[in-house]
């Protein structure tokens, strides 16, 4: 009787652990691996949202065909684990050694941003637009929600230094792109990067997805979020736990600002407080009335200038 319970016990358990696992890879599938289809957990491309739709249409098709206007520069850096990573590169027709990485958020590519490019060109700066790894033209099978990302930014400094010569630079990003630059900014980074500038940024991957999860599929994070991260280890090289814009930013010493809309329910607002009370570096946060995920620039664009301005004129002017 003893040996047929152990049996049935040992069966329950083996089959629990079969269903975590499949579990776990279905979720890495879903949100992590970047060949599949996956959920839209953010909305890359809220910079063109916005209430009033015919005036932001038309202000759309005269950025789009500024956009189509410009010349930029295919071009390219090897990651540390070989993966072939492509950007776009935009010289000011008045260069001057500033210069700025935007980064996109979840599933996008550096066609997006086509707003504040045109902003930071009439400001003077070079751009430089990556496609992250596993987004847009970039190698890799898996997305890094800015983890391995910071890596491959520290390589696209290096590459604005030395193959462009710029002597002052701005990393500004967006959701995960947001997560990216924060990530970025506990890193040992050149004398020549001046600061940091994340909005709708996340604490890490770990909270960022447990939110995702509640908020798509009404499921506890305890234990999915704990076999996905083992799942993502084993097949990305890395854990949702480590992979933390928290951590980072405690080693920051760059001037930030926290940028985050009060009605953000894909990255809660929270997060930006979070971020902000335990920085480094000179800090600042704005908490953009009105405005959903990464809708700031749209729903206050003068306000958002003015700040990104006066922001200049603390590091890069």
């Amino acid at each position: 009787m003893k040996k047929r319970i152990l049996w049935i016990i040992t069966s329950l358990v083996g089959l629990l652990l079969i269903a975590l696992i499949g579990i776990g890879n279905y979720f890495y599938n879903v949100a992590i691996n970047s060949n599949n289809e996956a959920v839209d957990l953010h909305d890359s491309n809220a910079e063109t949202a916005s209430a009033t739709i015919e005036e932001e249409h038309e202000k759309l098709e005269e950025i789009l065909q500024w956009t189509e206007e410009q010349v930029f520069e295919d071009v390219e850096i090897q990651s540390k684990d070989g993966l072939n990573l492509k950007a776009v590169f935009l010289e000011n027709e008045n260069p001057n050694g500033k210069a700025v990485i935007l980064a996109h958020g979840y599933k996008g590519n550096n066609t997006q941003m086509p707003g504040v490019t045109r902003f930071y060109y009439e400001q003077g700066f070079d751009i430089l637009k990556p496609d992250a790894r596993g987004h847009g033209k970039s190698e890799g099978d898996y997305i890094g929600y800015g983890w391995h990302d910071r890596e491959d930014y520290k390589q696209w400094i290096q590459f604005l230094l030395n193959d462009k010569k710029e002597d002052r630079i701005l990393l500004h990003g967006f959701s995960m792109g947001a997560a990216t630059v924060l990530m970025t900014s506990g890193e040992e980074l050149p004398s020549e990067v001046k600061g940091i500038i994340a909005d709708s940024g996340y604490t890490s991957v770990h909270d960022e997805l447990s939110h995702q999860l509640k908020y798509l599929y009404h499921l506890p994070a305890f234990p999915i979020m704990q076999v996905t991260s083992v799942v993502t280890q084993v097949r990305a090289g890395y854990s949702l736990t480590e992979a933390s814009a928290m951590e980072q930013v405690k080693k920051n010493k760059l001037p930030i600002m926290i940028i985050h809309g009060d009605l953000d329910e894909l990255v809660p607002t929270d997060m930006a407080y979070q971020l902000y009370e335990v920085a480094g570096g000179d800090k600042e946060l704005w908490i953009v009335p009105e405005a959903k995920h990464t809708e700031g620039y749209t729903v206050e664009e003068k306000e958002y200038q003015t700040r990104l301005m006066d922001f200049f004129n603390k590091t890069v002017n």
